[in-house]
Parts: structure tokens; sequence; C-alpha cells
């Protein structure tokens, strides 16, 4: 469509829309009176559990891993009807020590969205492999699955999906292409716990799940991260790598190694506070699944505005991040940076979200350092570069508007602050766009 058909339209919608439900004060960024000034839910949420663990362990005076680091993966092997549940110190090292389960090494290629955080990519070049990107599917901001075969090449050693911000990504898909070439495929599930496919946990479904409890995510010990696997001789190789290449059993004054290993265990402390922090999972997640379902009908009834849609396979949403697509051209042509900031002037605090990971400056530092350098010819190096172009993904981190978990944990009428801020800045964009 036509751009100045589109902006017609959508210019048409938008006054349909206002006169049906906008405020008509002044937007805060022009000097009127914010739609809220009381802040949302803090993070973390904490009591008795959380004290009575810590102190306990505390006390005890053995720190490191030991019953309450078992308590918690016996329970979150339960929660996520995984047969083996392996409890590490963060996610990008649930990550990693799966990634060297698997055996990746230098020259192996590794199949990764570009839309996600930092620490799949990293996880893939620690082990001096080379990270192939998809494009995103701009919906869903899901990695599209439609475009995974094309990027598989003979050095292609394992597929990594991103569940990114809670919905999974096209699981029915990925695993088919997984079976059919054979390669492992190794679910990021660090943003989504509790989410499902079909009804089952995500992070159940490919070789491992990994997931991180950094203290942004919906299940919280500042840092932490764990591993599910049915596969037990995987979690054993997992294990090892993480006890500085120890195998299970191994005392720590014993100097006998089964590995080449790293040193990634949680501590009691972290446990403790997941154990007390999973009492509430259940009843934090139902909140935020049922004030995003409010949001979303708001949303969609504003022109420009556009919540993430979500595959038919994924039956359950963890919400880490509440995701959506601006269109500036119902606003009239306001860019986004001035949205973001007439929002956070209202009192609601959104974000921009994650800029275009395969044209990141360290990409190209990381590629040209010397051990890379040594694994990989200048030609297939050259060929990485002119490969890894991801267009969806570039119009996506253009438009996309991220609210956070945190947000979703507030009242009805907290989502209502919402929708009406947007109505506001849509009225008056005019008026804020030449500001």
């Amino acid at each position: 469509m036509p751009s100045q058909t589109r902006r017609s339209l959508l210019g048409a919608a938008a006054a349909a829309s206002l006169l049906r439900a906008a405020p008509g004060d002044k937007p805060a960024i022009l000097g009127g009176t914010p739609i809220r000034s009381a802040k949302f839910p803090s993070w973390p949420v904490f009591g008795s559990g959380e004290e009575t663990g810590v102190l306990d362990v505390l006390k005890s005076g053995i720190w490191n891993r030991g019953k309450h680091v078992a308590r918690f993966e016996e329970a979150y092997s339960k929660l996520t009807g995984s047969p083996h549940c392996l409890a590490v110190a963060n996610g990008t090292s649930a990550l990693v020590s799966s990634l060297h389960a698997l055996g990746i090494g230098p020259g192996d290629e590794v199949i990764v969205p570009v839309y996600t955080f930092g620490a799949t990519v990293n996880a893939v070049l620690l082990h001096h492999a080379l990270p192939v990107f998809v494009d995103t599917d701009p919906e869903t901001f899901q990695i599209d699955a439609s475009k995974i075969e094309a990027r598989i090449t003979d050095r292609t050693a394992a597929i990594v999906p991103v569940h990114l911000g809670g919905a999974s990504a096209d699981l029915d898909a990925v695993l088919a292409i997984g079976k059919r070439r054979n390669l492992p495929v190794l679910e990021d599930a660090c943003q989504a716990h509790l989410g499902e496919w079909r009804g089952r946990k995500v992070g159940t479904y490919g070789v491992a799940g990994c997931f991180s409890f950094q203290a942004s995510k919906n299940l919280n010990s500042g840092e932490g991260g764990a591993i599910l696997s049915a596969d037990s001789d995987f979690i054993e190789r997992c294990y090892a790598y993480h006890n500085a290449g120890r195998a299970r059993g191994t005392h720590l004054t014993a100097f006998s190694y089964q590995v080449a290993g790293n040193n990634v265990r949680l501590t009691e402390f972290q446990a403790a506070l997941l154990v007390a922090q999973m009492e509430r999972l259940e009843a934090q997640s139902s909140l935020r699944e049922k004030n995003a379902a409010a949001l979303t009908s708001m949303l969609r009834e504003i022109p420009g505005i556009r919540p993430a849609r979500m595959y038919e396979g994924c039956t359950r949403n963890a919400y880490h991040l509440y995701m959506l697509r601006y269109d500036s051209a119902a606003f009239a042509d306001m860019p986004r940076e001035k949205f973001l900031n007439a929002m956070k002037a209202e009192g609601i605090p959104a974000y921009s979200g994650y800029a275009p990971l395969n044209q990141e400056p360290y990409l190209k530092e990381t590629l040209q350092s010397r051990g890379f350098q040594r694994v990989y010819s200048p030609e297939r190096l050259a060929a990485w570069r002119r490969d890894n172009q991801c267009p969806a993904n570039d119009q996506l981190c253009r438009d996309a508007v991220w609210l956070i978990q945190t947000m979703l944990l507030g009242t009805p009428k907290d989502m209502e602050d919402i929708a009406n801020a947007v109505r506001r800045i849509q009225k008056h964009a005019p008026e804020i766009a030449k500001a």
C-alpha cells in the first residue's frame, strides 16, 4: 500500500477512535497534568519466605551448592514437567553449558534469532562458533521459522530458538526442521517462565531448555539460571562442565576432572530465594495474563498500535515483556522516540527494546580477533557479513515499543491509564510532533 494512502486511512481511523474514547486534556509533554503520578508495582516482591530461607543458609555455614539448590532443582523440575533440572549461575551459563554438552566448537555454525538479548549470541561466540542470524517475524517478534532452513549449511551444529518476551517461538516448525535436518534444538527460554506451547511448558521440547533468574526476570534471585532436559546423559555432561569439569558426587577437595569445565554453580543463597519466589510465581503469572489481555483489547482499538501476535500453538504467554509496534503514520509522523518521551511524561514508562544485534560493533571486533582469524578464512568471514542481513528485523527495531513485566502486576485501572495515555498522545500528535 502506498505510504500516502496508508497515512490517509490511518488518519481517518485515528480520528474515529478519538471521537469514541480519547481524553481531551492537554498531554503532559506539552504542560498538561500526567495521566498518572502513582508508580507501577515495584520489583522484586519478597516476604518472610525469602528472609527465612536466606537466614537458614547463613546460619548453616554451607553457602555453596547444597540442600537448597537440590530442593530448587526438584521443585523446578516438578513445576515444568521436566525429568531433570540443573541449577547454574545465570542464563548465559545455562546456554554456554548446554552448547558445550552438545560439542559446539570452532568451525561450527549455530542458528540464532536476531531479535534477542546478547547472551544468546555470546554463548555461541564463547565456543568460537559462528552465530548465523535468522530474520524476525515482525507480527510476533519471534524468529521467522520459515527462514531457518535457508540458513542451514553443512557446518550447522544446532538451532537455538528464543521464546522472546515470554511467548513461544513457532516450536512446531522449528522442531520439524531440527528433526528433518538431524540438528539439536536448544530452547532459550530465559524470558519464558511458565510459558507454554500446546499446553506443555516451553524449555521441555528440545534437547534442553535454558532459563534465567536475573533480577528483571519473572522468577528472580538476582542472578541464577537452570537447564532442563529429558536426557540424563546430557544433564550429566552439563553438570560436569558447570562444576569445574568434575562429575556429580566428586568432593570439592578431590581433584579429578571428567571434562574441560567452568565454574558456574548456583549458590545456596540464590536457591533459597528461588524456592520462596516460586510460591507466588503462578499467581503473578495469572495476573500478568489477565492484565495483558485487557490491555491488548484496548490497544487494538487504537490505529497505529499493534500488540505482538502469538502463534496458535502458544497456549500461555509468560509476559516478561509486553511488546507492540508503533506506526508513526497514525501519530502525525511523530518519531518513536518522541512518542516514548510523551508516554513517560504521562507516567507510563515505555522502551524502544533491542537494536539490530547483527549490526552490533562488538561482533566485528570479535570476528577480527586473533582466535577467530585463525579458525575462519577471510572469505568465510566476508560471506558471514554479507549473508547476515535481516531487513525485517531492522524495521522492527525502528517500530518496537516495550512495557516491562512489573507493569502487568498492576490493577485494571493501571491498564486503562496506559491505553488512555496512548489515546491522549494520538489526539494531540500534530502538536507534539511539532514541539
